[in-house]
């Protein structure tokens, strides 16, 4: 090889280098961001099943845990925040729980045969270093209530 082309040719591989990391990088960043939003969804939608399925044994006509018969709203939202695991802000969650009387049959709200659902949100921020717009992710569950 020539010894001028050998100079020519002595920045090339930093700059190659910098290329591939750059695009490594980007690809890490980019699976550790879907991994923490596959995460989140996960979690909010777990906790709208849970809160909901927590709700619906607790009804107005429930006898078996006379201590926690009939339970409230408020009762259901902080139960859905005491299920928060790590990585996740409970301040920032917004669970709003809802009696559904399907076609005005149901003398309380929370009586058999009545229906409970549970809506859970909670904004997560893609990359946080990059300051992108929180999504908003939303998940409700419904099931009768069963006493």
């Amino acid at each position: 090889m020539n010894s001028r082309n050998a100079l020519r040719e002595r920045g090339s591989e930093l700059v190659e280098f910098a290329f591939a990391v750059t695009i490594l990088f980007t690809l890490i960043f980019g699976i550790m961001g879907f991994a923490q939003a596959a995460y989140t969804y996960h979690f909010v939608s777990s906790v709208a099943r849970e809160a909901t399925r927590y709700a619906s044994v607790r009804g107005s006509a429930c006898t078996l845990l006379p201590t926690d018969c009939p339970i409230t709203d408020d009762e259901i939202v902080t139960y859905a925040k005491s299920l928060v695991p790590g990585g996740i802000n409970a301040s920032k969650l917004s669970v709003t729980p809802n009696h559904v009387n399907p076609g005005g049959s149901c003398k309380l709200p929370s009586s058999p045969g009545c229906a409970v659902s549970v809506t859970v949100q909670y904004p997560f921020a893609f990359l946080p270093m990059l300051n992108l717009p929180a999504v908003t992710m939303t998940s409700t569950s419904q099931m009768v209530i069963s006493q």
